[in-house]
């Protein structure tokens, strides 16, 4: 049980004292005080069933205050028109510490009733280099699934590959025309690029060109051997570079289910859509319409054209027999919930998707998934320094692995010139640690709807919130304890607060828990990000007000064991950012 939880349960057994009944006692909060000059945490309860008791709000918090038994835990106080403000004592603090350093998953409290949660991220198209924008959607995933499973939900990570589509009668056709089969072995995403932007820019300027390139799509689809072994080829190569992408970000998938793993399924799912009054012809295609049961405004197959409500049906099958990807997510749908019992799925897309996923999440409440939570967990667009879209001079979006290289170059400089690391190895190996997760940590300290600018030079950084700034508070808790002269046992029994730094670090430690479970109010990476950075600051301010190894006896194993107990909170809280730690820099 948490302090709050603690506290709470006083007030109950207070207010029952005082013949006060409380018609719904989880109204009932404490909660972390906002000012931290009032006092550790904060009740409003007292102004809330003042006027119901007949009672002046601030004389029924005093008289509240008489009735809560909790001398031995904290002192408490009125403010304002009857807030009651709980300063906890040190003793209460130390205790606090205690427990989360003693437990060997720092007391993080689990759900009640895990559940299963397919997180589907990534999911970038075969064939093409990963560019930046698959940044936002691979760290987000990661950092969500980790914190599922963290407080105890069953995770699935899916890679919903764009394995299957237009792309590949472009790329098979170039293919035909020259591949290059040793940039195939070196070099293979941008070999396949190549392929693509040569059939994409002939198909612009000849129609011929474009049948041609629509003609290899159709024999793709009806199982031409030739053009089935040059697509398996693809998969196959881009899968080699996306790992290799992906062993960099420290980023790993329980499936990579691609669209073409669900192709057998979809004309079976047309037929019973249509079956069962889903989906009907429209302009020679097939569509799923409204189901007339919102308001026009409010329904994401009606859309507002000259003042006038139209229909906006989901395209299903196209006029040339092929079917899309809306309709790939629809049997997406069924594969999750049916085979791998998913009580949510997680999609972690772009916010321009957003009226494609309203659609598909009302289909498939129609095919009776309402049970199932489904979630279209939106994120905002990456900025270059002058506020617009990151892109390169040639106006194409840049190549993740370029944006990484660059990251690790701009860490590489500041490892030279401030690292203790002596040999050129250690510090390669460190630079790329800190440029990589640079990338990532400034991905996930913003709030995943808002727009951000790619500084290079700010994220690596050493001081401000950066990466570097708390992978260097980690490695200042670790190294107190390699300047020991000898290993030392600690015992929590024995640890004592006495200095306010020392207490403000355990106050912000002994958050984490809660911290983490608040990510998924609203799957919220920042949170966690923020959280660390106080941490982190709260530890620094401790480490320079009190010194460790310069005190003695009973302060000093305390401190000690306050170093260890940071250390812990901050590793394992970037390792739920899916970001490594070092034990030197």
């Amino acid at each position: 049980m948490t302090i709050s939880e603690i506290l709470r349960e006083k007030v109950l057994t207070a207010l029952k004292a005082l013949d006060i009944t409380v018609s719904d006692p989880s109204r009932i909060q404490v909660t972390k005080a906002a000012d931290l000059r009032f006092g550790d945490f904060q009740s409003n309860a007292a102004m809330m069933l003042a006027k119901p008791a007949g009672k002046n709000p601030r004389e029924f918090a005093a008289e509240l205050m008489e009735k809560i038994s909790a001398d031995d835990l904290c002192e408490i106080s009125i403010a304002g028109p009857g807030f009651l403000n709980f300063t906890l004592k040190a003793e209460a603090w130390a205790d606090q510490a205690r427990a989360q350093w003693s437990c060997p998953d720092l007391a993080i409290i689990q759900v009640e009733s895990p559940q299963t949660i397919v997180v589907d991220f990534s999911a970038p198209n075969v064939a093409k280099p990963m560019h930046v924008g698959h940044i936002r959607s691979t760290i987000i995933g990661e950092c969500l699934s980790r914190v599922a499973s963290k407080i105890g939900h069953k995770v699935i990570k899916d890679n919903h590959l764009g394995d299957w589509g237009t792309q590949f009668g472009m790329v098979t056709w170039a293919w035909k025309k020259g591949v290059d089969e040793s940039l195939l072995e070196t070099a293979p995403l941008q070999e396949l690029l190549r392929l693509y932007r040569m059939a994409s820019e002939a198909s612009k300027e000849d129609e011929v060109i474009r049948e041609e390139c629509r003609a290899e799509l159709v024999k793709l689809q009806k199982g031409d051997s030739e053009n089935r072994a040059i697509w398996t080829r693809c998969v196959d190569l881009s899968r080699k570079g996306l790992d290799r992408i992906y062993d960099r970000l420290d980023v790993c998938f329980d499936h990579w289910l691609g669209e073409s793993d669900y192709n057998e399924a979809l004309a079976p799912l047309v037929e019973k859509l249509i079956a069962d009054g889903q989906a009907r012809e429209s302009d020679g295609a097939i569509g799923i319409f409204s189901s007339e049961s919102v308001k026009p405004k409010n329904d994401p197959f009606k859309v507002n054209r000259d003042g006038e409500w139209q229909d906006f049906p989901m395209l299903v099958k196209k006029k040339d027999g092929g079917f899309n990807y809306a309709t790939t997510d629809i049997a997406t749908v069924q594969f999750r919930v049916d085979e791998w019992k998913a009580d949510q799925i997680w999609y972690v897309v772009d916010f321009r998707q957003g009226g494609h996923f309203e659609q598909l999440f009302d289909v498939a409440g129609r095919l009776g998934y309402d049970q199932v939570n489904l979630v279209h967990v939106a994120f905002g667009t990456i900025l270059g320094k002058d506020g617009k879209p990151l892109k390169t001079r040639a106006g194409d979006l840049p190549q993740l692995e370029d944006v990484l290289d660059d990251a690790v170059k701009a860490s590489q400089l500041v490892v030279n010139e401030k690292s203790r690391l002596e040999s050129a190895e250690e510090k390669a190996e460190l630079a790329e640690l800190i440029g990589v997760n640079s990338v990532k940590f400034t991905e996930l300290s913003h709030h995943r709807m808002s727009d951000y600018l790619f500084d290079l030079d700010k994220m690596v950084a050493l001081e401000g919130d950066t990466a570097p700034y708390l992978l260097y508070s980690y490695v200042r808790a670790r190294s107190i304890f390699r300047k020991l002269d000898e290993e030392v046992s600690l015992d929590g029994a024995n640890l004592v607060l006495t200095e306010k730094a020392e207490i403000h670090l355990v106050r912000m430690l002994s958050r984490y828990s809660d911290q983490i479970h608040q990510v998924l109010d609203d799957y919220r990476p920042n949170l966690l990000a923020t959280y660390l950075l106080e941490v982190a600051r709260a530890f620094h301010s401790f480490f320079e007000a009190c010194p460790v190894l310069k005190s003695e006896g009973q302060t000093r194993e305390s401190r000690l064991i306050l170093c260890d107990l940071t250390s812990k909170v901050l590793k394992d809280g970037l390792n739920l950012l899916a970001i490594p730690v070092p034990e030197r820099m």
